[in-house]
């Protein structure tokens, strides 16, 4: 009993650490895309009377930055949770110390298979 939640335990984070994580990091990551186009009042800029990029009030800097980080985030967790999940899971069982994942992975989904049926 133990072994079957541990290993499907390891399972989870094997199928959701990766696309969240690297969901996440490249989300806040595409942050500075917003600084590339957009300013904010500033003395450096002397409140925005020499800047070259378009000048938006804080609050509106600050939202870009987060449905940015929200969207590309978004995007990025789906393309590692479908696609590349799907590359690593062919790969695995060449390796014999990886073959349990893909065997607990293929045992759940008996199970889900024989609950419709």
């Amino acid at each position: 009993m133990k072994t079957n939640v541990t290993s499907k335990f390891v399972a989870y984070l094997y199928s959701n650490f990766i696309g969240n994580f690297l969901g996440f990091i490249i989300g806040m990551a595409s942050t500075k895309l917003v600084g590339n186009f957009f300013t904010t009042r500033s003395i450096k800029n002397l409140w925005g009377l020499t800047a070259k990029k378009t000048v938006v009030d804080k609050q509106t800097f600050h939202a870009f930055e987060w449905m940015i980080a929200i969207i590309i985030g978004f995007v990025v967790f789906e393309i590692i949770s479908k696609w590349i999940k799907m590359k690593v899971d062919g790969l695995l069982p060449k390796y014999k110390a990886t073959k349990w994942i893909v065997a607990a992975a293929n045992e759940n989904v008996d199970d889900a298979q024989k609950r419709v049926h």
